[in-house]
């Protein structure tokens, strides 16, 4: 059986993420999302939240698993069987920083290689922390995500649908 990580912290689920997601479960016998539950960013969901929003997004793929975790991700990979990580690239400097750690990755596990899959254009720019800023300031991001997403942003910041963010906090 050929099982894939795709490993990220999906804060929030994009439709970009969804699209590598289907992508490459039509690649790999089982997908595992794995929902990194302590990336060095400010959150806005909590873990949790992030898996949830994943399974949502991702339930029309019959062969995906979500699941969060906490370790190094090569180290998470070796846990769940998994032959291979795949990786979303938007620009080029995705692809440096891709780079980087798939060869480190390489180091420590030689068996697990790194698969690239380029975004489609229609989502190379979008990125959650662009999003979560849009949604912040009152912009419509639900073109961006999943419904599931768009609706978790809403609530999240306490923005009622349809109505512009003031962009104050409360």
């Amino acid at each position: 059986m050929r099982i894939a990580l795709y490993p990220g912290s999906f804060d929030p689920v994009t439709k970009g993420h969804v699209d590598v997601a289907a992508r490459a479960a039509s690649l790999f016998d089982r997908l595992v999302i794995g929902v990194f539950d302590t990336p060095p960013k400010n959150l806005l969901f909590t873990t949790a939240e992030r898996v949830k929003l994943m399974e949502e997004a991702t339930a029309h793929l019959p062969n995906i698993r979500v699941q969060a975790y906490s370790s190094l991700t090569i180290e998470f990979a070796r846990r769940i069987g998994a032959k291979f990580i795949v990786r979303g690239l938007r620009m080029g400097s995705d692809f440096e920083r891709e780079f980087d750690m798939a060869l480190m990755n390489c180091k420590m596990a030689p068996s697990i290689d790194t698969i690239c899959l380029m975004s489609h254009a229609e989502y190379q720019f979008i990125s959650s922390s662009l999003l979560k800023e849009a949604a912040q300031g009152g912009g419509d991001v639900s073109v961006f995500v999943p419904e599931c997403s768009a609706k978790a942003l809403l609530k999240k910041l306490k923005i009622k649908p349809g109505k512009k963010s003031t962009g104050t906090k409360k």
